[in-house]
């Protein structure tokens, strides 16, 4: 695909995100994406966001979990770039007219003391790179219209990143088995989900190595300082104005956010 159309998609979809208005898929038009397109069209998505004055602070894998991959119809995971404009607090209220069709994702999220730099990775490379983990709300959100999505849509749109919800809680991995840690989410006082660390491709430490070693392939490291947020443990969850989520991870603790 011409860079230009890169530029052209990648500007549509920054156009979309900034006036909150989705998008048709993009791989429904005409000229057909690659993966390699897509990720060249996140780029130029992301670097519209950086010259407002934005920073990457990490990264994100998507669709790790079976739950997830079932309920959005796509088979192999993805990344996307985490930006300060994304990151709210514990307990915060997230305005839910400034996204399109939220959904909110339980996760654990790595706080990075060292770089990682792929190929190689492997589980102990990243639990040696932590300096903790922490309980996390990922609210995914789609620029594409009804998240009617294939893979190329999610990662040409920053794999459906929308912003993300860290708790106060930090813990050193190595005092975990984190493929066991069981996490619930509560809805407005009612429970809506269940999962566990496994759930994010096997374990979730094997997820950001995934993450280390996909970098790779475009010359781009896990730098020290970054937050990497591994993949949903249990299905997605919709959320509108009103709306009150809390989230325990077993030996980690928890999150909660709010929407209005």
């Amino acid at each position: 695909m011409p860079s230009q159309l890169h530029t052209e998609l990648g500007d549509e979809l920054y156009a979309a995100w900034h006036a909150c208005t989705p998008v048709a898929p993009l791989s429904g038009r005409p000229r057909r994406l690659s993966l390699a397109d897509a990720y060249r069209i996140q780029q130029r998505f992301v670097e519209r966001r950086l010259t407002e004055g934005e920073s990457v602070v990490g990264k994100k894998i998507g669709v790790t979990s079976q739950a997830v991959q079932d309920m959005l119809d796509v088979r192999q995971p993805d990344f996307g770039i985490l930006l300060s404009g994304m990151h709210y607090a514990a307990g915060d209220a997230i305005a839910v007219d400034t996204l399109i069709a939220p959904r909110a994702e339980g996760e654990i999220a790595f706080l990075l003391a060292r770089d990682l730099r792929g190929p190689g990775i492997g589980r102990d490379d990243v639990i040696d790179a932590t300096e903790a983990v922490a309980p996390c709300f990922e609210i995914v959100d789609s620029r594409i219209r009804e998240w009617a999505i294939r893979i190329e849509d999610t990662v040409a749109d920053n794999a459906s990143c929308g912003v993300y919800v860290l708790g106060d809680a930090r813990v050193d991995p190595r005092t975990l088995d984190l493929a066991a840690c069981e996490m619930t989410i509560e809805k407005n006082g009612e429970p809506v989900a269940q999962g566990r660390g496994d759930a994010a491709l096997g374990h979730p430490a094997d997820a950001v190595a995934w993450l280390a070693n996909t970098l790779a392939e475009f010359g781009v490291p896990l730098l020290a300082g970054e937050i990497v947020l591994s993949g949903s443990l249990a299905k997605l969850i919709p959320v509108v104005a009103g709306d009150a989520l809390s989230m325990h991870i077993e030996g980690i603790g928890g999150c909660d956010v709010r929407f209005v």
